[in-house]
């Protein structure tokens, strides 16, 4: 399959137009045009993922966060895409792609990042927090709940790090907002209920997406055996 239309799907469907001012999505490293029988995808790219798409033959790489970093010694000649903040915003992209693991209603689109579902009825914040728990794989989960609510209806969602998104969930009265990485004040300062799922985890489901937005292609897509740096003790 040739590199550029497995590029083109993924610029179709996340343009990259759409990435913050601030962000590098796009090629960390472009050798040219070539042929691509394999692909890993991943989540952040480090020398283990890099070697992992030696193991496998795999030609490309396309991650979600850009390559802020690796020594040239680790790239092996293995080009490298990522679609980072142009597949947070689009509708189907990163945060959408944890909704819908969750099995939960069409979300709204409010202010790009955000993402917020509002359930037909209240549900016990228990039964939510469980079905993170068993949806996302993980044991473990943050909760602020000042105010000791134990119902929950309207949910706003930011994977990855969207604790600066907080104020906007909390204008339009969410119940709860779940996202990754939030810090000491913020949950200080919280009037709702704060979810934090952890920024790996939150994020993990997109790489389902890519595999099948690349599924009608001629090329072999593999994900990545990637684990969150941090663990519970």
């Amino acid at each position: 399959m040739e590199i550029n239309k497995i590029i083109n799907t993924i610029e179709t469907f996340a343009p990259l137009e759409l990435q913050s001012s601030w962000d590098c999505s796009g090629w960390a490293i472009d050798t040219g045009p070539s042929e691509v029988k394999k692909i890993l995808l991943a989540l952040t790219v480090d020398e283990g993922i890099i070697n992992q798409a030696v193991e496998k033959k795999c030609e490309l790489i396309i991650s979600h966060h850009p390559l802020f970093y690796i020594p040239f010694s680790f790239q092996k000649g293995i080009q490298i895409y990522s679609a980072h903040t142009n597949l947070d915003v689009v509708i189907g992209g990163t945060t959408d792609s944890l909704i819908s693991l969750l099995n939960l209603p069409a979300p709204v689109a409010v202010g790009e990042f955000l993402r917020v579902v509002e359930l037909e009825k209240e549900i016990l914040l228990e039964d939510f927090i469980q079905l993170l728990k068993t949806k996302l794989h993980i044991e473990h989960l943050k909760v602020v709940n000042k105010h000791n609510l134990k119902k929950v209806k309207k949910i706003a969602f930011c994977a990855g790090s969207g604790a600066d998104f907080l104020s906007e969930a909390q204008q339009i009265k969410t119940d709860v907002f779940v996202t990754g990485d939030i810090k000491y004040h913020t949950a200080f300062d919280s009037g709702i209920i704060l979810i934090d799922v952890g920024h790996f985890e939150s994020e993990r489901p997109v790489l389902n997406t890519l595999r099948e937005l690349l599924s009608p292609l001629d090329v072999e897509v593999i994900i990545a055996d990637e684990k969150s740096p941090f663990t519970f003790c």
